[in-house]
């Protein structure tokens, strides 16, 4: 019991970190740790990751939103074309090998750690603001299928791509695209979450309670951290917890 403790606290605390830093989604850290140290089934861990995800999502988005970093209009298009796409996605996935393609969301988090490290996004919302709104929607359209595409194909790293398309592609500041990311998975991780306990059944109660609790904690905190933060700052914690995160991970699929 002790040791499930100290793995479930672990791994809430720093997938909760990761959500409310960068928008990364629980079960980015908390599956694989569930997995290699306390020996749970695939399909349980990721249905404790994700409600874990739920509430750590949804009080990071009211911190954000808080602090009107949240983009709610233009998040709620990309969120129905995501879960549209996630679907075709999956179903793609299940026609085509490719067991594989899992790792590359675990190498590609390590990666954006040490782009935001390395080249800050240092945009700011007068680019957002210049955008007319039929821009905003064609591109949230576009953005929501591919995301929703590659996490239903890949599997994992919806907040990863979420927040590297945020930037890159469609030009948001750092707080404002992490803020939307979070926005967008408290919706998927519930629809998540309740798909995986009404196939599976309901998860181990302690490791369920102390991942959900500490998860929350964890991204409460580190929500409050990034919103007071200076952009250049902001970068800098990120990518560190994106590049410790991912690191980790590739570690642990090597045990």
């Amino acid at each position: 019991m002790l040791t499930k403790l100290i793995v479930c606290i672990i791994a809430g605390l720093g997938a909760g970190i990761g959500t409310g830093f960068a928008g990364l989604s629980a079960a980015a850290v908390i599956s694989p740790m569930l997995i290699t140290f306390l020996g749970f089934e695939p399909y349980e861990a990721v249905g404790i990751a994700l409600a874990s995800d739920v509430l750590a999502s949804a009080i990071s988005a009211w911190t954000y939103g808080k602090n009107k970093n949240l983009d709610v209009k233009n998040g709620l298009v990309m969120l129905v074309t995501v879960l549209i796409f996630t679907l075709f996605g999956s179903f793609i996935a299940s026609k085509v090998p490719g067991a594989a393609m899992g790792n590359m969301s675990v190498f590609m988090t390590f990666l954006l750690g040490v782009k935001f490290i390395v080249k800050p996004v240092m945009t700011t919302k007068e680019v957002q603001e210049g955008k007319t709104a039929r821009q905003k929607f064609i591109q949230s359209i576009l953005s929501g299928i591919v995301i929703g595409f590659i996490c239903g194909f890949i599997g994992a790293g919806g907040g990863m791509m979420m927040l590297l398309i945020l930037t890159s592609v469609l030009g948001y500041e750092l707080k404002t695209a992490v803020g939307t990311s979070v926005f967008i998975m408290s919706f998927t991780a519930f629809t998540g979450a309740a798909s995986h306990f009404a196939i599976g059944g309901l998860p181990d109660p302690a490791a369920f309670f102390i991942c959900v609790v500490a998860t929350l904690v964890g991204a409460q905190v580190a929500a409050r951290i990034a919103n007071q933060a200076e952009a250049k700052t902001l970068n800098r914690m990120t990518g560190i917890v994106l590049a410790i995160l991912g690191a980790a991970m590739m570690v642990m699929k090597l045990l």
